[in-house]
């Protein structure tokens, strides 16, 4: 029997970050998915996770912990697809470090991603944006933060992993301000910002003051900021913005709808999908697609540049309504199945 934790704490210490060059963030998201799994796996086989062994997760193990996290958890099938592109990552290491796993990893592999619905992604308008904007108390450090925050993440249409991970050293105030972000993928990309967006970075960092750590925003203490931590500031402003803009009641609204917000808001600008990929750090177009799912504007140009069929008017009369009843073959008790 092969004990899992030994290959476990390789993949996701040495593989991982190290050979495959994964963000920390990324692989937090694996390890996250492996602690559901094998915790499940554990009180499954009656044991402690750290007894597991490999020849024990086999494919219908894993088929029952899909359905665990689908019925039980109550998670969406996304997420239950992400939680399975995990454990096939992780197999396809163990392919390579224990060769008579081949068959039990070959057996995980022909679990299929489950087909769901794709709705349409949740965005926010401008004066939706502007009002959420406008709530902190600039007559505070915090207040000032929280607004410089708020704005960089939608101008500059930031994952929150991205905002809370951006160095000091990663803004430029010079002649043309500008942001260097690193993406996923260790992909870097270097972003243009508003003058207003500029303002209140200034006016942030003319309080933020000495701090002992490299990123731009800290929490009160003066640690980095997290995302956990922006993802609180966020909802208290939004809860907040209710009483000024009521299309904002009972919404939850997401760090990540910022992003959004701010895709769409340079489709509708620019018209050109190659350009917002770009901006979102997108390394495939096809993910920036969804946005033209959303934005109406180009689904009006091709009506507006195709002419209708030419069709017969037809002189419709309605029938009258006593007529109508008793032509009803269920009027007199008639089975018409």
């Amino acid at each position: 029997m092969t004990p899992i934790a030994p290959l476990v704490t390789s993949f996701l210490r040495e593989h991982l970050p190290v050979s495959q060059g994964y963000s920390p963030h990324t692989c937090e998201t694996y390890a996250h998915a492996y602690r559901l799994f094998f915790e499940f796996a554990a009180a499954r086989l009656k044991t402690t996770p750290s007894r597991l062994c490999l020849e024990q997760l086999d494919a219908d193990l894993v088929l029952d912990f899909l359905a665990y996290i689908e019925g039980e958890r109550s998670n969406c099938a996304s997420t239950r697809n992400g939680r399975l592109a995990a454990i096939k990552a992780f197999m396809r290491y163990v392919e390579f470090k224990v060769p008579s796993a081949l068959n039990q990893a070959a057996q995980i592999h022909a679990i299929p991603s489950k087909r769901h619905d794709q709705p349409l992604i949740q965005h926010l308008v401008m004066d939706e944006i502007r009002t959420i904007l406008d709530t902190p108390d600039l007559s505070t450090r915090l207040g000032i933060r929280d607004r410089a925050m708020m704005h960089l993440c939608f101008a500059a249409g930031l994952r929150v992993s991205e905002l809370v991970e951006l160095p000091l050293a990663g803004l430029s105030l010079q002649r043309s301000p500008s942001i260097r972000v690193m993406g996923k993928g260790r992909r870097e990309r270097c972003l243009p910002l508003w003058k207003e967006t500029v303002a209140d970075l200034r006016a942030w960092l003319t309080v933020r003051g000495e701090v002992r750590v490299p990123e731009l925003f800290v929490n009160a203490e003066g640690a980095a900021m997290t995302r956990a931590g922006f993802e609180y500031v966020l909802d208290k402003h939004v809860t907040a913005a209710v009483q000024k803009c009521s299309s904002l009641t009972g919404r939850s609204v997401t760090p990540h709808q910022l992003r959004h917000s701010c895709a769409l808001m340079m489709l509708r600008a620019t018209r050109d999908i190659r350009k917002v990929a770009l901006w979102l750090g997108h390394a495939d177009i096809r993910t920036t697609e969804i946005y033209l799912r959303v934005d109406p504007s180009e689904k009006l140009e091709a009506v507006e540049a195709v002419l209708p069929p030419s069709l017969r008017r037809g002189m419709f009369k309605a029938p009258d309504a006593l007529i109508a009843s008793l032509m009803d073959p269920g009027l007199c008790g008639v089975n018409t199945r």
